[in-house]
């Protein structure tokens, strides 16, 4: 099986072109295996790249876990990349099928690659229970919750000067923005997999700490549901734009940074959309023994 590894600053999948060979037999399983960054190629997962008959082409994700997700930002960047370089679409609008409906993507092109890719994200979906969260509703703005049990108690919260309130987002995929002064304290790897897997959060949940510098610039870090700790997460980022728009803290448009670079957000007035900016970078490819 021929493949191609590709990131979104350094959010990194394996590709695989399903249009000119046939698809994996068992794309959970083998996510789990090509994700490994010991025995395998090592990625945050698989994404399938295949025929559509409701758009250019079509995107299936598979965390390293093997759980299917909805929606990548990251990913569908490097999907619009792929089928671009690869002659599959060779247009400056594409439109890409994802677990949450269509997408479309424009591509700056520099001497016929792909550089940065610019996705209309589609509106944000905040109802409690289509995120889904068991919090209730109708909205989860700034909502103070008990922190004497559970991932986020008050030791945790003191000692690390988060704010104790959470802000729930759906880009298609859920995801919790919790704001703190400094991410570089947060420990995310112990407490991002407790978050993640809370009661609160029946389908689990991508975990974002944000640290807002100023109305037009914030710095994030996420764990990220099925993946663990990530360099970027583009649907995050994202949701970071809008959970800062509802609580009053940065502005429609902003520069988020992460671990593995920036991304451009806009949470459009015009249309409630949310257009998401930023590279896709094609690593390599090479063959898996199928």
């Amino acid at each position: 099986m021929r493949f191609t590894k590709m990131h979104g600053l350094g959010n990194d999948y394996v590709y695989v072109d399903c249009f000119n060979q046939p698809p994996p037999r068992d794309a959970a399983g083998l996510a789990r295996v090509i994700s490994d960054r010991h025995f395998g190629v090592g990625s945050d997962g698989l994404i399938l790249i295949g025929p559509s008959e409701r758009a250019d082409a079509r995107m299936r994700m598979f965390n390293a876990d093997g759980s299917e997700a909805e929606m990548c930002g990251n990913g569908v960047r490097c999907v619009a990349k792929y089928v671009y370089d690869h002659g599959i679409a060779v247009k400056p609008r594409l439109t890409i099928e994802t677990g949450n409906g269509v997408l479309t993507l424009d591509l700056d092109v520099n001497n016929g690659k792909v550089e940065r890719v610019t996705v209309d994200m589609g509106p944000p979906i905040l109802e409690a229970d289509k995120i889904p969260t068991t919090l209730p509703g109708p909205r989860i703005v700034d909502q103070f919750l008990d922190f004497s049990e559970g991932p986020l108690k008050h030791s945790f919260v003191e000692a690390n000067g988060v704010d104790p309130r959470l802000t729930c987002v759906s880009m298609g995929n859920p995801h919790v923005v919790i704001y703190c002064p400094d991410v570089s304290k947060i420990p995310l790897e112990r407490i991002g997999p407790m978050i993640e897997t809370a009661s609160i959060f029946p389908d689990r949940i991508n975990v974002h700490f944000v640290q807002v510098h100023s109305p037009s610039e914030v710095t994030m870090r996420t764990w990220e549901r099925g993946s663990g700790v990530t360099l970027a997460c583009g649907t995050g980022a994202c949701a970071v734009a809008v959970a800062g728009v509802l609580t009053g803290r940065s502005a429609r448009r902003i520069v988020a940074h992460l671990p593995g670079g920036d991304l451009d957000l806009n949470w459009s007035e015009a249309d409630d959309h949310v257009y998401m900016t930023g590279p896709a970078v094609e690593v390599f490819s090479g063959e898996w023994p199928s």
